[in-house]
């Protein structure tokens, strides 16, 4: 059994140096030191057409492959979700805007209560194919607005050259 007592003295003696070590505290939060963020604004834009704005913030730094802000809306039925468009990231530390606009199915969405979920993903290069990975993840409950666009009088306006004669 000298394997036996070998594995159990080095459990112990891992125990004992780990209930030895210093507990490690969380840092104060200072902005400086966020690497992955990403938000959603409260409000999101449903035009005339149908089209829906999604928007936020993002922050990441460079990765081994292109990142993108990904969006989706659901309304009524959570289990049913909207794609809406996507941007591409600029992943330099600093933070950033990132607007998505598209057209789901007629008729899909309407002013009021939804919510938003916002992916910030890149595709990391594995082996032939790039693959999906989520640096962050942003859910929201926002309320859709229908832009009320002013619909401008247009007038003629008469030629006003002086006639020369």
């Amino acid at each position: 059994m000298p394997v036996r007592s070998a594995v159990l003295a080095t459990a112990a003696g891992a125990a004992l140096l780990l209930s030895a070590a210093p507990t490690a505290t969380a840092a104060p939060h200072d902005a400086r030191h966020v690497t992955e963020s990403l938000t959603v604004d409260r409000t999101g834009r449903l035009a005339a057409d149908g089209s829906v704005t999604l928007s936020g913030t993002y922050r990441c730094t460079a990765g081994a492959g292109p990142a993108f802000v990904a969006s989706s809306v659901s309304q009524s039925d959570p289990n049913v979700r909207y794609g809406i468009g996507g941007t591409l990231a600029v992943c330099d530390g600093l933070e950033h805007r990132w607007v998505n606009t598209d057209t789901p199915s007629a008729e899909a969405l309407k002013p009021g209560a939804a919510q938003v979920e916002a992916t910030l993903v890149e595709l990391r290069p594995m082996g032939l194919l790039p693959l999906p990975s989520i640096r962050a993840r942003q859910v929201q409950d926002v309320t859709l607005v229908q832009d009320v666009t002013p619909v401008q009088d247009v007038t003629p306006v008469q030629d006003m050259t002086p006639v020369q004669g």
